[in-house]
């Protein structure tokens, strides 16, 4: 069978809950593409006619840029731009992800301004067609130009969409597949008024209404009845797109300096690394992830060991190194 260890992990109800769970969320965001593109077009041009600044046409000699995650020491324009989205901004003490922008291009492209109210990774991004749902989402929740949709539904995915893709071990129970059903279907029905989200309605519908398990010739009966659902080819695709989307959210933010979530970081790293590594297919498909994931677990337990060397120093008698 060619997807037999995938439809193996299908048997299991935790993972099979995880993984139509997140082909939901890639549904929700190819729905929201043309509408997410649409809106931030007319934001930039209202920023634009709005103020007398921008409203004069002038471009960025400087080639401003971020430093890391911070703007700093900008032209005039791009300060005016910096203070019109924080002006706009629904979080005003939430910290801003400067380092997804290019500034220079803020007076010509919508996208890059729509970039400072998404979460960290999206400096890449050329448009709504290159983010995951979670960057959309937030864009919808941080910008106050989405003030006419609910925030309070769109807040509730975005907890559940953290909650799904920060599941280390890909496994989430039928309660919690229960509640996430209600969000969605509150989300799809503020979205009623956007063709395409209507029809990504329906498909959402339908995923969540199959059950997915599949028999395999000659192994243990599934787990519940057999269902009709997507191409195995289409499902193993999506599987993919999230275990990857999975792995850059680890790597961006296990590296965090936070003595409180550091050995969370860590656990939750090495609970999917060796996930990947306990499926053949997974191994062979996520190589160079896998790669990653083992050069960052390396990093993140160098302080341990350095921890341990100035504790049998102190026992030897003799007194670490003063740290910076």
């Amino acid at each position: 069978m060619v997807h037999e260890e995938l439809s193996a992990r299908l048997n299991d109800i935790g993972y099979k809950n995880w993984l139509k769970a997140g082909y939901c969320l890639l549904k929700l965001r190819d729905g929201l593409h043309g509408f997410v593109n649409n809106e931030t077009k007319t934001f930039h041009g209202r920023l634009i006619d709005k103020n007398p600044v921008l409203r004069r046409g002038y471009t960025c000699r400087h080639g401003c840029r971020p430093t890391g995650n911070q703007l700093h020491s900008v032209c005039g324009l791009c300060e005016e731009w910096k203070k019109e989205i924080l002006r706009h901004h629904s979080y005003r003490a939430a910290i801003i992800n400067w380092g997804n922008c290019k500034p220079w291009l803020w007076p010509a492209q919508h996208w890059e301004v729509a970039k400072a109210y998404m979460p960290r990774g999206q400096a890449a991004s050329a448009g709504p067609g290159q983010c995951d749902a979670a960057a959309l989402l937030n864009l919808l929740g941080c910008c106050d130009h989405f003030s006419f949709l609910d925030q309070q539904q769109v807040r509730e995915v975005i907890k559940s969409r953290n909650e799904l893709m920060h599941s280390c071990e890909m496994r989430v129970p039928a309660q919690w597949m229960a509640r996430y059903k209600k969000n969605l279907e509150a989300l799809l029905l503020e979205l009623r008024h956007i063709p395409e989200m209507v029809a990504a309605g329906r498909e959402i519908k339908e995923i969540l209404a199959v059950d997915w398990s599949v028999q395999i010739p000659g192994a243990d009966s599934t787990d519940g009845p057999e269902g009709v659902f997507p191409e195995l080819g289409h499902v193993s695709l999506a599987e993919t797109e999230l275990l990857r989307e999975s792995v850059k959210e680890v790597l961006l933010y296990s590296g965090e300096v936070n003595p409180l979530s550091e050995q969370q970081n860590l656990e939750g790293l090495q609970r999917l690394r060796d996930f990947l590594q306990s499926h053949r297919d997974l191994e062979e498909r996520f190589q160079a992830e896998v790669q990653d994931l083992q050069s960052l677990e390396l990093e993140l337990q160098k302080p341990g060991d350095k921890d341990s060397e100035d504790n049998q120093a102190k026992e030897a008698g003799s007194a670490p190194l003063d740290k910076e």
